[in-house]
C-alpha cells in the first residue's frame, strides 16, 4: 500500500467514525426535550461571548493565510470576524432558541370513515451534512438550526476558515455538554484534505441524510455531480432589481444602491439592473451606483445616459459577479423583464421597484424564483431577515425546501395513524 492510498483510508476510517457517531447522536437527538435543546443553544452563544478573544484569534490566523494566498476581496469579507459578527452569531443563535420548536407539531389531521385518526407529524431529517467554504458563521447558524429541528450534523468548513471554524464548532460543543445532549450531536470534520468531502459525499449513505452545500458555483456544482444522497441548495445567485417605469426615483436609487452594494459577496446581492424603457430616472440611478464605486456594463441605452458605463456582453447577464460590478439593461415593459429573468437567472432572488400595483402583482407572480420582493432589496433575501432565526442557505429547488433553509425546512413528516382494531377488507 503506497502513502497516498494509506491516507485515503484513514480519511475513510476518520470520516465513517463521525457519521456512525451522527447516527448515534440523531436517535436521542430526535427524543430530546425542548428544553434541553434550548439549554444547550443558550450554553453556546454563553460560549461565543465569552470565547470571543480565543475566536478573533483563530480568524487573524485564517485572514493572515488568505491574504497570503491572495484570496478576493468578497472573499475575505466573508471570512473576516469582528465584535459586531460575532456578537451576530450569538443573537443568530438566540433568535433560534426562540423560535418554536418544529419537531412532534402536527401538521394536518383528519379522521376517515373507518375511524381511523391520521395524523402527519413532523420529524427530524436525521444527519445532515453541510459543506461551506469561507463563512466561519456558517458553523454557528448550521450548528443551531440543525440542533433545534432534531438533526445531528457534521459540518465541513472550507481550509481557508479552519481556524475561525474549529473555535466556533468548540463553543457549540460546550453548549451540548451543558445539556446533557451528545457531543457528537454537532461534529466537524478534523481534516481540510478535500479527499474528505469526496468520501462524505460518496460513501457515506449509511450515515449521512442530506447534504447542504453553502458556497460558490464550483462547490456546488461537485455536491450536485458526486452526492449520493439528496442535496438541498443553489447553484448561483444571479439577482435582479427591475426598475418598473412607476418607480420613485429616490426608492429606486435606494433600492438599487443597497442590493448591489451593502455587501457584495453575498448570494443576494443584485447583478443585474433592469430599468423601464419608459422610467426617466435611468441616469440619476446609474450615477448613484457609479459614484459609489460600482462599476457598470450596460446595453447601448445604459451606456448612452452616463460615458463611465462600459459596454456588456451577452456573457454579462449570466454572470454572477459577487464585487463591485453590475450589468445594467433597458427593457420594453413588465413582460420583456419577466423574459430576460426567465432567460438569464437562476431563479433566487429577484425584485421589481414600482407604485404600480398591478405591474408589482404581475411580477410577484409570473417570476419563477425562490424568493420575489416588491420596493425591496434583493439582500434580504437571508432566513434572518425573514424572522427564521438564522439559514444554512437559499434553495432554489422546487422539492422539499425552498428559499431560506431554517429549522423547519431541516424537517420530514411521518404518518401516525391511531385505530381501534380496524381491518382491510
Amino acid at each position: 500500500m503506497n502513502a497516498a492510498t494509506a491516507e485515503l483510508n484513514e480519511i475513510a476510517i476518520q470520516m465513517n467514525v463521525l457519521g456512525r457517531a451522527a447516527v448515534f447522536a440523531a436517535r436521542a437527538l430526535a427524543q430530546a426535550t425542548t428544553e434541553s435543546k434550548n439549554e444547550a443553544l443558550k450554553g453556546a452563544a454563553r460560549a461565543i461571548r465569552a470565547r470571543k478573544p480565543e475566536i478573533l484569534e483563530a480568524n487573524r490566523l485564517d485572514m493572515d493565510q488568505a491574504r497570503a494566498r491572495d484570496l478576493s476581496g468578497a472573499l475575505l469579507d466573508r471570512l473576516m470576524l469582528d465584535d459586531k459578527r460575532i456578537e451576530s452569531m450569538a443573537r443568530g443563535i438566540e433568535e433560534v432558541i426562540a423560535l418554536a420548536d418544529p419537531i412532534g407539531s402536527v401538521i394536518a389531521e383528519w379522521t376517515r370513515p373507518n375511524g381511523l385518526r391520521i395524523q402527519r407529524v413532523r420529524v427530524p431529517l436525521g444527519v445532515v451534512g453541510i459543506i461551506y467554504e469561507s463563512r466561519p458563521n456558517v458553523t454557528a447558524d448550521a450548528g443551531a438550526l440543525c440542533l433545534k429541528s432534531g438533526n445531528a450534523v457534521i459540518l465541513r468548513g472550507g481550509s481557508e476558515s479552519s481556524h475561525s471554524s474549529r473555535a466556533i464548532h468548540s463553543c457549540l460543543v460546550e453548549g451540548l455538554r451543558t445539556a446533557g445532549l451528545p457531543e457528537t450531536a454537532i461534529q466537524i470534520v478534523p481534516t481540510t484534505d478535500r479527499a474528505a468531502v469526496g468520501h462524505m459525499l460518496s460513501s457515506m449513505t449509511d450515515y449521512i441524510d442530506v447534504v447542504v452545500p453553502r458556497g460558490g458555483k464550483s462547490l456546488v456544482e461537485r455536491v450536485k455531480r458526486e452526492a449520493r444522497v439528496p442535496v438541498i441548495g443553489h447553484l448561483e445567485g444571479n439577482c435582479h432589481v427591475y426598475v418598473h417605469a412607476a418607480a420613485d426615483l429616490e426608492m429606486a436609487k435606494s433600492v438599487v444602491v443597497n442590493a448591489k452594494m451593502r455587501r457584495t459577496g453575498i448570494c443576494g446581492a443584485a447583478e443585474t439592473i433592469l430599468f423601464d424603457r419608459n422610467f426617466l430616472g435611468a441616469a440619476q440611478v446609474v450615477k448613484s451606483l457609479l459614484d459609489t464605486g460600482c462599476a457598470v456594463r450596460g446595453d447601448e441605452s445604459i451606456r448612452a445616459v452616463d460615458a463611465r458605463v462600459t459596454a456588456a456582453t451577452d456573457a454579462d447577464w449570466y454572470t454572477e459577479y459577487l464585487d463591485s460590478i453590475v450589468a445594467a439593461k433597458v427593457v420594453e415593459g413588465v413582460e420583456d423583464a419577466i423574459a430576460h429573468i426567465e432567460q438569464y437567472g437562476s431563479a433566487h432572488t429577484d425584485s421589481i421597484v414600482t407604485a404600480d400595483l398591478n405591474a408589482a402583482e404581475r411580477f410577484l407572480a409570473q417570476v419563477d424564483s425562490a424568493i420575489v420582493l416588491h420596493n425591496a432589496s434583493t439582500q434580504f433575501a437571508d432566513g434572518g431577515e425573514f424572522g427564521m432565526g438564522a439559514e444554512i442557505g437559499i434553495s432554489t429547488d422546487k422539492f422539499h425546501a425552498r428559499g431560506p433553509v431554517g429549522v423547519e425546512q431541516l424537517t420530514s413528516y411521518k404518518y401516525v395513524v391511531r385505530g381501534s382494531g380496524q381491518i382491510r377488507p
